[in-house]
């Protein structure tokens, strides 16, 4: 806990709050923030693995889908039990700095 309310301080080093809107506000978006760079890399890493395929958007960010021609191989790989040690090797984003 300590580590993600400092991570917000750090990124928003301007911020301040009270506890409750520490509790409220500020670790919702932090746990937001980390779930969406959490997402951002395991989608990069499916797509390298060619699980899935990112598709142009004009005006918009990337989609994504399963690619069909590796759905035996993504059935495979979820029934395997290395999954959780493949979560590992996503590789993480370092988180940028931002301002409040």
């Amino acid at each position: 806990m300590a580590r993600q309310v400092l991570s917000y301080f750090v990124r928003h080093p301007q911020a301040i709050d009270n506890l409750e809107g520490i509790v409220r506000w500020r670790l919702l978006q932090e746990k937001i923030y980390s779930t969406l760079q959490d997402t951002e890399s395991a989608l990069t890493w499916l797509v390298k693995e060619g699980y899935l395929r990112e598709e142009a958007n004009p005006g918009g960010d990337p989609l994504y889908r399963l690619n069909t021609a590796q759905a035996e191989s993504a059935l495979a790989f979820l029934a395997s039990e290395d999954t959780a040690e493949a979560d590992k090797k996503a590789p993480a984003k370092q988180p940028p700095k931002t301002s409040p």
